[in-house]
């Protein structure tokens, strides 16, 4: 059995996964390795979107970024209960994702310059220290840890649902807009957890490495850390556009 979390359905659930091992095992290097490939789609698709904007085109990037969030959200889930289309479905959704996040991105910029820069630089500055972390054994993955994490990823999903589900009858949860200090608190925790979340999909890579799943988990387990480090820099984005708000 192997666990993980993620802001997405399955990553809310315990994976159970029966495998029998053909041909080669998973290894982290080669993990790394599908991560730097569906990043680099990503950014190709996100450097489109931005020079489609340079060229004045803003209502192709709008329409773009609703078509990528939709393809997005559809590949997304299926990867997560589906891990053997992984290889086929997570560069569909690394490109998506590339999009979508250049088209908010560009939102937040028409009101925010440099907000993008900065939610970046947030974003890789949270991985690496939170790689380090792991790596140097300050942070272990047990199943305390695992179960808090889980717990905190539920509530925030069923908060988010709520937020949604209450915008279509203009309804809003306080603490989640505004720029207040218990609004800006919340986004930090939210970032916090985002954050941690990263520890379990180190754990997902290197267990899975250990444990010999096939290769072609290597591609699940890309897909998840991807999925981590886009929701991260969405709850970074929101973060600094909190703090920067007069």
């Amino acid at each position: 059995m192997y666990k993980s979390s993620n802001p997405v359905l399955s990553k809310l659930c315990s994976n159970k996964h029966t495998v029998v091992l053909e041909g080669q095992p998973m290894t982290v290097s080669g993990t790394i390795g599908k991560v730097f490939a569906l990043l680099l789609i990503a950014s190709v698709s996100g450097a489109a979107v931005v020079y489609e904007a340079m060229m004045g085109y803003a209502d192709k990037v709008l329409i773009i970024w609703g078509i990528s969030l939709l393809v997005g959200l559809v590949t997304g889930i299926l990867t997560a209960f589906l891990p053997k289309l992984a290889k086929f479905l997570s560069p569909v959704y690394a490109f998506a994702q590339g999009a979508m996040l250049a088209g908010a991105s560009l939102i937040a910029e028409n009101r925010f310059p440099g907000i993008a820069l900065q939610a970046v630089a947030a974003t890789f500055f949270a991985f690496f220290v939170v790689l380090l972390l792991y790596r140097t054994g300050a942070i272990r993955v047990t199943e305390k840890f695992r179960a808090t994490i889980m717990s905190a990823l539920t509530t925030i999903l069923i908060v988010y649902l709520v937020e949604f589900i209450g915008g279509f009858f203009n309804f809003h949860i306080p603490f989640l807009n505004g720029s207040g200090p218990i609004s800006i608190l919340v986004s930090c925790i939210i970032v916090l957890i985002a954050s941690l979340s990263l520890i379990m999909d180190f754990d997902f890579i290197e267990q899975g490495a250990k444990n010999l799943l096939p290769k072609d988990y290597e591609w699940y387990a890309s897909f998840g850390l991807l999925v981590t480090l886009v929701w991260l820099y969405i709850e970074m984005l929101e973060l600094i556009a909190k703090l920067r708000n007069d």
